[in-house]
């Protein structure tokens, strides 16, 4: 919501310019939290990218073609493509924040593809063009010939997307935006690449084109594959059984991965939210707050701090006194200490201000108000245990406490005391009221005047008004005694009696707070962890309780926080994502209405997987649904790469195979080999461009260090680890198992026709 926050808060900072002259002297506002500047920063980090990614994609045009105009063909189409996109978003209302920025981030790696491979094959036609032979009709022969399949692959691209449109809540709403801006875009491209390319193709690609030996890189990749090719039709099988083995291994770093919903935002911001027991006294809570943001601003990383304790007279902030939330404003990192980063300043601050009594919980403010909102938990893992009666339910949630305190990874453990509340409890006694002929609604009035305070008149200075409450001095209500003896009732023969003559007045301890959730009574235990991913603490804890806690009948614990999120994401997308791998196989058969070649092309799938794992486990990065998000499109990207070496291979074949009809022979194995290294070694440079525009495209995605990185970055990994292993996919294995496979029918024909001639 950049655009309403960004106006809001604006608005707001121009009305504080125009009051702040009639303010007393002395007297300013100054602003403690503004997230606009958040969201500032991350735009600023996704402008960058873009600029970045428009250069290496337009360089890696000119430097594969050595053409210029040729290379103006898809540097023309990329910011039409992403223009396309922010229309959509425009009318669609979808504002400019990480998430819907970064979608398009990660489509313009891919958007060049059709019209660099559309570019490099009327390249291949206009080169072999004759004098007489017309200029257009080349282009427009090129361009068929590739485009269904172009058309096809980018359609893949767009539906691989689906299962993020599928995810709900706090995930849905969180990756949407990337979701629809990616696929405007990716449409956008699919649309241009049968429009406007091939005008464009018309209108620049005029004189001398040059022949692919003609470029030095052309000729180097040629050189360099050729050999390779050689030994991959020679050793096929052990090729192929490598490649299986491979995907076999990849099960080891697949099963040490960590998990977590979501990598941590780094806002700039923390929220420093400690806990204490119930019953703390306001003067207590002050001392402990001043001592505490004493120690944080002690800190060179420290620009602000603000503390609070308590809740504000509103209903829509019911934070118990012992709850203390402190907003921490940090300074730029470039003024921080050297090798400092956001974790080990938390760990710094964690152990400076430890305090007995006191356990602290640490995150970040927008983070923090989500999960609120959505699960009322603001440690990254809770746990709600769920009951009848108050009593017992506070006993499990201690015992919870005490046991997950002793799961590694554990920073702080704290379960709601549902029984420490203090409260003053006055109890009429009806037989003296009786007695002075007063009525229990006189009692009730008397207390609510002297403790609580009663309005009795109002103040006019000048314009203003002001209401007059007064009760009882603090030294005659401060303790049950006082107010025993010193609060005096006034009786229908005007004496004045004691409180305590006339009701008994006690401490009692009570519940503070009462939650209720799906008809039953609860309690949160928060847990704050470090140095683990969520899914296995979450999967320790969950054993040890069960293990080590006893429930009653009626009583029982469910985990919530950034788990129930995950949880939900995942089952979400066990069921959709099968279904989207089923479209894209009907695709990729309607493309080639064959199904050897599709089966084929889903090969590319599970093997770009690989690389994408290998690469987030040499990161350290966990699995999480930004990683999940970039493994969704590794499947479109790799699917991609697939049929266009596919359809080169089957092209180079078709060639083959009609000489060889033409002069009345059979196609012999011989030929086939020579149709795979033609389709193969001389078509390099087109499978090569889309791969290098795809993978250096997301280089500066993957290498961002700004506001928001942490997110696109997990985004990106997955897709350039996998499209390093779809590389060596497409141009070894791919040719290797086409060798194989298309080498059955032939043989078998050969065999079939050599029998036939010895009958």
């Amino acid at each position: 919501m950049v655009k309403t926050l960004s106006n809001v808060t604006h608005n707001i900072e121009k009305k504080i310019d125009e009051i702040a002259s009639g303010l007393p002297e002395g007297v300013l506002i100054q602003p403690v939290y503004n997230r606009s500047e958040l969201i500032h920063r991350a735009i600023a980090t996704l402008n960058e990218v873009f600029i970045e990614q428009i250069i290496i994609v337009a360089l890696v045009c000119a430097v594969f073609l050595m053409h210029v105009r040729s290379a103006l063909v898809a540097i023309i189409m990329l910011p039409i493509g992403v223009l396309i996109a922010f229309i959509a978003m425009f009318h669609l209302g979808i504002n400019s924040n990480i998430m819907s920025l970064a979608g398009i981030a990660l489509a313009i790696a891919e958007m060049t593809d059709a019209a660099i491979v559309m570019v490099e094959n009327a390249h291949k036609h206009l080169a072999r063009l004759a004098p007489d032979e017309s200029r257009t009709e080349a282009v427009i022969a090129a361009c068929k010939e590739v485009g269904p399949p172009l058309f096809f692959s980018l359609l893949i691209i767009t539906v691989s997307f689906i299962p993020v449109f599928v995810l709900e809540a706090q995930e849905g709403r969180m990756f949407h935006p990337l979701a629809y801006t990616k696929t405007f875009a990716m449409a956008g491209a699919a649309l241009l690449s049968i429009i406007l390319v091939p005008a464009l193709i018309l209108l620049l690609l005029r004189g001398r084109i040059p022949r692919e030996q003609d470029n030095l890189l052309g000729r180097i990749m040629i050189q360099l594959y050729r050999p390779v090719m050689a030994q991959v039709l020679q050793w096929k099988k052990v090729i192929v059984l490598a490649a299986v083995v491979v995907v076999g291994v990849t099960v080891y770093p697949t099963l040490r991965l960590g998990t977590e919903f979501m990598p941590t935002l780094n806002e700039g911001t923390l929220l420093y939210m400690p806990v204490t027991l119930p019953g703390i006294s306001v003067t207590k809570a002050a001392e402990i707050l001043q001592t505490q943001n004493k120690i944080i601003k002690s800190f060179p990383e420290v620009a602000s701090v603000l503390g609070k304790a308590g809740r504000a007279n509103t209903a829509t902030d019911p934070a118990p006194l012992e709850m203390t939330e402190t907003i921490i404003n940090l300074k730029p990192e470039s003024n921080w200490r050297q090798g400092m980063t956001i974790d080990k300043l938390i760990a710094e601050l964690d152990q400076a201000l430890q305090m007995l009594g006191v356990s602290n919980v640490w995150t970040m403010p927008i983070k923090n108000r989500n999960d609120m909102l959505v699960t009322g938990i603001r440690t990254p893992v809770g746990i709600k245990v769920f009951g009848k009666d108050l009593g017992e339910i506070e006993k499990l949630a201690k015992q919870i406490e005490s046991v997950v305190k002793t799961v590694p990874g554990t920073s702080s453990a704290f379960a709601e005391r549902t029984t420490g509340g203090y409260y003053l409890d006055v109890e009429p006694d009806r037989l003296e009221l009786a007695r002075y002929g007063l009525a229990v609604g006189d009692l009730l009035s008397v207390i609510s005047a002297a403790l609580g305070g009663e309005m009795v008149t109002t103040t006019i200075e000048g314009r203003e008004r002001f209401g007059v409450s007064v009760r009882y001095p603090r030294e005659l209500r401060s303790d049950p005694q006082a107010i025993a003896t010193q609060v005096l009732v006034p009786t229908m023969g005007a004496t004045m009696i004691p409180l305590g003559q006339l009701a008994r007045i006690s401490l009692v301890k009570g519940p503070p707070s009462i939650r209720t959730e799906n008809a039953l009574l609860s309690a949160y235990i928060f847990v704050d962890i470090r140095d683990r991913d969520i899914g296995s603490y979450v999967a320790a804890g969950q054993k040890a309780v069960r293990e080590q806690v006893q429930f009653p009948p009626g009583y029982y614990a469910t985990w919530s926080g950034q788990f129930e999120y995950m949880e939900r994401a995942n089952e979400k997308l066990k069921v959709v994502v099968p279904i989207t791998l089923l479209m894209v196989f009907l695709l990729v058969y309607l493309n080639f209405n064959r199904l050897t070649e599709t089966l084929i092309v889903m090969l590319s799938i599970p093997f770009s997987l690989v690389g994408g794992i290998w690469l987030m486990y040499w990161l350290d990065y966990n699995m999480s649904n930004a990683a999940a998000i970039g493994f969704i499109g590794l499947i479109g990207i790799a699917a991609e790469s697939g049929m266009v070496m596919l359809e080169f291979l089957d092209q180079a074949l078709k060639d083959v195979t009609a000489k060889r009809e033409a002069s009345g022979s059979k196609v012999t194995v011989e030929d086939l080999y020579e149709a795979v290294v033609q389709g193969a070694v001389y078509r390099i440079r087109p499978v090569m461009m889309t791969i290098a525009g795809s993978v250096l495209g997301l280089l500066p995605v993957m290498f961002s260090s700004g506001t928001g990185s942490e997110v696109i970055r997990r985004i990106s990994a997955p897709m350039v680890g996998g499209m390093v292993s779809a590389t060596v996919l497409t141009m070894i294995v791919f040719p290797a198992v086409y060798a194989l496979v298309k080498e059955i029918p032939i043989r078998h024909s050969l065999k079939t026709e050599k029998m036939r001639g010895l009958s």
